[in-house]
Parts: structure tokens; C-alpha cells; sequence
């Protein structure tokens, strides 16, 4: 017979830690869609791709941006300075606190730059904010996810070491094929965020795409658990 302390957990009230993960993906997929079709050929949240994006543009490749790129490496680096400080001031508390109060403040900061695509869409001033705002939360966000360690899903913006982890562990490398469910799906989700962002700034411009963003972060934040 088991007592009430051992049978309630705080910690794992809520949507696993894997599923968050995976979500948050999407929305990766989702807001390099709308910064590189809608802001002028830049990530805010694949920071391996804008520097390279950095390189073309220095290069004076057409349709590529000097300042834009700038803006949104300065935005991620700051915000993953942020969120490592808050790390370290709020280092004591859960992973299902720390969690939501991350997801909570990305989807402040993505609502935000919806707000500004609404009330000053396509200006020169509107765009700079709305790189900042965006690469600022995924850096936060990157700071978070290093924080959480999840196995197989330590970054939710970038693909690299997945699919190099995918194929070098698996049974064809002579691997034992551990983490290739988690890694797989993380792929499918970027692919998916990018599809449905595409699709969104496409026909329903920036402002739309920005507050679906806000909004899935949003519902994480208030569901997120601290298990795996």
C-alpha cells in the first residue's frame, strides 16, 4: 500500500518534458519560416544558418542583409545570456517551474512581435524589432533547453547533431539505435513547423504566424511538466 507523499508528484503534473520538446520544435520551424519569407532572408532561431547567412551577405549576395543578420545573432547571443542568468537566480527551484517560466516568457516575447506586426507591418523599424524580439526568445529558450538535458533532445533549433546522432548511433553505424524515436520525430517536427509557417506567412502574413507561435508557446507553458 503505497501513502499520498509517495504517490504525488509535482514534478510530473502535466504534458512530458519530451512532448514540450517536440512542440517547441514546430515553433522553431515556425519562426525561421517567418523571419527568412518574411523578414528579409535571416533565421532568428537556427543561428548555424545566419552565420552563414552572415557570409553571403558580406559577400554581397543579393537579398541577403548585413544589418538584419547582425541584429538577430546580437538578439539570440543576448537572450542566451539572459536566460543563463535567470538559470543561475532561480537555479534551486523545479524543472517543471523553471519550464513554464520560460515557455511563459518566450510566448510574451512572440506575442509581443505579433503585436508589432499588426500595428506596423512591413516597415524598416518593425522588422529590426521583430528580429530582435524573435531571436532574443529563442536564445532564451536554447539557454533553457541546455538547462533541462533531455537524452536525444538538447536543442530544439537546430538539426545538426540530431541527424548526424540518428545516423552514427544507429543499428546500420553499428549502433544500438538508442534515441533515434526522439531524434526522428524531432526532424518531422522542424520539417512540420517550417511547412505550416511557410503556409501561414504565405496566406496569412506575419502577424498571424507570430501570434500561432505565441499561442502554442503559451499552452505549453501552463501544461508543461518537470518528467521526461
Amino acid at each position: 500500500m503505497t501513502t499520498e507523499s509517495e504517490t504525488y508528484d509535482p514534478e510530473a503534473r502535466g504534458l512530458p518534458l519530451v512532448a514540450v520538446l517536440l512542440i517547441l520544435t514546430v515553433v522553431s520551424g515556425l519562426i525561421d519560416a517567418v523571419a527568412y519569407l518574411g523578414l528579409g532572408q535571416v533565421f532568428t532561431a537556427n543561428m548555424t544558418g545566419n552565420v552563414v547567412v552572415l557570409g553571403f551577405a558580406a559577400a554581397g549576395a543579393p537579398g541577403f542583409s548585413v544589418p538584419h543578420t547582425a541584429t538577430s545573432l546580437v538578439s539570440f547571443v543576448a537572450g542566451a545570456v539572459a536566460g543563463g542568468r535567470v538559470a543561475q537566480r532561480v537555479g534551486d527551484c523545479s524543472r517543471r517551474t523553471w519550464t513554464r517560466l520560460t515557455l511563459a516568457t518566450e510566448a510574451a516575447l512572440v506575442g509581443a512581435a505579433a503585436v508589432v506586426a499588426f500595428a506596423a507591418p512591413g516597415t524598416a523599424g518593425s522588422t529590426y524589432t521583430l528580429i530582435a524580439l524573435t531571436a532574443f526568445a529563442m536564445g532564451m529558450r536554447n539557454a533553457a533547453v541546455r538547462k533541462l538535458d533531455v537524452s536525444a533532445l538538447t536543442t530544439t533549433t537546430v538539426l545538426t547533431m540530431t541527424l548526424t546522432g540518428l545516423a552514427a548511433d544507429s543499428r546500420t553505424a553499428g549502433g544500438s539505435g538508442r534515441g533515434a524515436p526522439r531524434r526522428g520525430a524531432a526532424v518531422a517536427a522542424m520539417a512540420a513547423g517550417a511547412l505550416l509557417g511557410a503556409w501561414l506567412v504565405l496566406h496569412h502574413g506575419l502577424g498571424v504566424s507570430l501570434l500561432v507561435a505565441a499561442a502554442m508557446t503559451g499552452v505549453l507553458a501552463v501544461t508543461a511538466s518537470g518528467r521526461e
